[in-house]
């Protein structure tokens, strides 16, 4: 038996990711993660790629949402997992990001994930939450969480980022 064949097609458009990162160097993290939520300095291709947008950015404290659509399914007809660890990790990351001076950057090491209910294509927007637990000189700790429209909890994250100073 084999399913019918209905080819479709997504479009993505992104910016240049390096002229971005540029003028983030010269930035606080704050700042720089405010002007991309507000549209001044274009977001990460990945973000084009998921449909996600930064939608809340405060002092140690993000928040990402996406409505996922049928090209982010995985082979049973659920939204992929791979979503909900991009969307955790974008938000733990970012969350430390905003405590970060100019010209300090960082990296993920450590990303654990607790899926606690499959995402149905019918859970709408969901959000990526991440806060700060504790931004040291070498490494920030923070901690995430998603949920559907309707507020319920899908996943949880905590994250390990390497602080990368010039």
């Amino acid at each position: 038996m084999t399913a019918q064949q209905d080819s479709r097609q997504k479009t993505i458009t992104w910016q240049d990711p390096l002229a971005a990162a540029e003028l983030g160097r010269a930035m606080p993290g704050l700042e720089y993660l405010t002007a991309i939520g507000e549209g001044r300095i274009p977001a990460a291709p990945i973000s084009a790629h998921l449909g996600m947008r930064l939608v809340s950015v405060t002092d140690g404290e993000v928040v990402f949402a996406a409505t996922p659509d049928e090209s982010l399914y995985n082979p049973i007809g659920m939204i992929h997992g791979g979503v909900a660890a991009t969307m955790l990790d974008s938000a733990v990351g970012c969350a430390v990001h905003t405590k970060l001076p100019a010209g300090v950057g960082y990296s993920s090491v450590e990303l654990k994930v607790s899926y606690l209910k499959a995402i149905h294509p019918s859970a709408g927007e969901i959000r990526a939450r991440g806060y700060v637990v504790k931004v040291g000189s070498r490494v920030g700790f923070a901690e995430a969480e998603l949920r559907d429209e309707a507020g319920t909890l899908l996943a949880t994250a905590s994250g390990t980022c390497l602080v990368m100073r010039p």
